[in-house]
């Protein structure tokens, strides 16, 4: 098998292995480069995950008091490791905007229907796997306030809020630390939510069972639609197995659209998942009948936040329909790369039944493809 990490291997042989799910990729964990090319690869990389010692939280002004000190590899600290930040407080008019939001483990059908309901055709095989998701909970994490999702809830405020998300990790038998990364957004290095090794702040590494509460602020270049996913040691793994979500900020008072749709392409791949094939999914389903169903009303005015978390480029095509681009220009295929986001949006005026797809065409026909319909 080629290796993509080898100058002699050729882009067209990495896309193609690529492609069928079976290239190998690399992630480190803690010290160590742990290679990811098969369902083995991923139960070692889950190991040496929850084997990582928890470092020498800098900054914990918000949890209990611990002394900032060299480890035992003679780690010498620079003064802004030392610095210590305020907790942000909202803009003048602005609020503070709070989830509860926890990470969990769920048994996942990337294709509960087992059909391809757009060419009628069976996928046959098996398609369920241990997924890792963000779910929205009720204050307090008292209960789950929805069924767990692949993406995590979309979260929402505006310019001059501090956008306030209480995080605890339950992944259960995972065993390891995990966080909540957000794009888009201002924090302090406390609430960056990634592991820094020795240099890690008091964010970055929420152990099973604990809970942190994060805190960031809404400033106006915040405006638009941000990924949000896990940064902790094996953060790799866990963002492909479905750790993953978006944020939208608005400006103060802006109207929201009547019909919000978040459309997240990544692939679901053999060393991840277990499975015999890979899927190229939709919101962690695959093939139409699957993936999500999209629906609006002709007249409503409808936004589709589209991003990518795989190591992949893809674009988004619905047919029938066209919108303009920031710059003013018309398109009907605008393109991501990994936790890039395109916002479409327009006021819908074309009824019936439509296919929307990646246009990869590789990528369309592994399952990332699926219907949105309008109503007259």
């Amino acid at each position: 098998m080629s290796d993509p990490f080898n100058p002699r291997s050729s882009r067209r042989t990495f896309l193609a292995s690529a492609a069928g799910g079976a290239a190998a990729f690399y992630c480190t964990i803690g010290n160590t480069k742990v290679t990811l090319a098969n369902p083995g690869d991923i139960k070692k990389a889950d190991a040496i995950a929850a084997a990582v010692p928890r470092p020498p939280i800098l900054g914990a002004s918000t949890r209990s008091n611990v002394s900032l000190r060299a480890t035992k590899r003679g780690t010498a600290f620079d003064p802004v490791d030392k610095l210590s930040f305020p907790r942000p407080t909202p803009a003048p008019g602005g609020k503070y905007v709070e989830y509860w939001i926890r990470a969990r483990t769920v048994k996942w059908n990337i294709v509960p229907t087992k059909r391809d309901d757009w060419h009628g055709t069976p996928i046959p095989g098996k398609s369920t796997f241990k997924a890792a998701v963000y779910q929205e909970m009720t204050p307090g994490f008292a209960e789950p306030k929805g069924p767990a999702n692949m993406p995590g809830p979309l979260l929402h405020a505006e310019v001059g809020d501090v956008l306030v998300v209480h995080f605890q990790n339950d992944l259960g038998d995972l065993n390891q630390a995990v966080t909540f990364h957000p794009h888009g957004v201002k924090y302090t290095p406390d609430y960056d939510g990634v592991y820094l090794g020795d240099y890690t702040r008091i964010g970055g590494f929420i152990a099973p069972g604990e809970s942190f509460t994060y805190r960031f602020e809404c400033k106006p270049d915040s405006v638009g639609v941000w990924p949000y996913h896990d940064h902790g040691p094996n953060h790799t793994v866990n963002t492909m197995r479905g750790l993953f979500g978006a944020l939208v900020v608005r400006e103060k008072g802006a109207s929201a659209p009547d019909v919000e749709n978040l459309v997240v392409f990544h692939s679901l791949i053999p060393p991840i998942t277990g499975l015999a094939r890979a899927f190229s999914c939709v919101n962690g389903r695959a093939f139409a009948g699957n993936t999500p169903t999209f629906r609006s009303k002709v007249g409503q005015d409808v936004a589709f936040y589209i991003t990518g978390m795989d190591n992949d480029f893809h674009d988004f095509h619905m047919h029938g329909h066209r919108w303009k681009t920031p710059a003013g220009d018309f398109t009907d295929n605008p393109a991501v790369g990994p936790n890039e986001v395109a916002i479409v949006r327009f006021v819908e005026d074309n009824p019936g039944r439509w296919l929307y797809h990646c246009h990869v065409f590789a990528h369309q026909d592994g399952g990332m493809a699926g219907w949105y319909l309008v109503d007259p």
